[in-house]
């Protein structure tokens, strides 16, 4: 039985970062939200925007911080701990470096990879890693030093297809977790590729 209670999409605030690589997970939260009929709302007790869909009958809560990228657990560990959610029925999507425009990955726990959003709700969740990710590839610049500039700008138009392609079969993938398993959801996902569709 799936047990996920809580999807988290990350990005950071305002509309200077809405189209920015960096909130990828974000925009995976909000086309839920618009496939299920879910309204999202800012909720100042949970610092961040919140809903709550059914998919497949079972009720899932979804947020989206509005603390910066830095400062997400903030937001998480508020509502877990509101609605006693433990980390392992915990989802968080966020932008993902070590994969290509066009992929995406499901996994469960694991460290933060340089990812200061997920090493804040890591911190936030008691050093816990077991919430499950949606790893979203938002590709890499080339250097460490350019990682910073990247995720912060907005990418370039057939790339941005590719990402909202990814997006749209991620949430697809989602209706599969919730139905089948977390294992045929891998491997529908995982099998995806974006750029293999044009």
């Amino acid at each position: 039985m799936n047990p996920i209670e809580l999807i988290v999409g990350l990005g950071n605030p305002g509309p200077e970062y809405a189209h920015t690589r960096h909130n990828a997970g974000a925009w995976y939260v909000a086309e839920l939200a618009r496939l299920h009929g879910g309204q999202l709302k800012e909720e100042a007790k949970f610092f961040g925007w919140t809903g709550r869909v059914r998919i497949h009958g079972r009720d899932v809560r979804l947020l989206i911080p509005a603390t910066f990228m830095n400062r997400s657990g903030k937001a998480v560990a508020a509502m877990a701990n509101f609605y006693q959610i433990p980390p392992e029925a915990i989802l968080v999507a966020h932008d993902e470096l070590d994969l290509p425009p066009g992929a995406a990955r499901f996994k469960q726990g694991g460290g933060h990879g340089g990812h200061n959003g997920l090493k804040d709700i890591i911190s936030s969740l008691g050093n816990s890693k077991d919430f499950y990710r949606l790893r979203l590839g938002i590709g890499h610049p080339g250097h460490k030093s350019q990682v910073a500039g990247f995720v912060l700008t907005k990418a370039p138009a057939p790339e941005q297809s590719l990402l909202e392609a990814t997006v749209d079969e991620a949430a697809r993938a989602t209706d599969i977790l919730f139905n089948d398993g977390m294992t045929r959801a891998m491997n529908r996902l995982h099998a995806f590729n974006a750029d293999s569709t044009k």
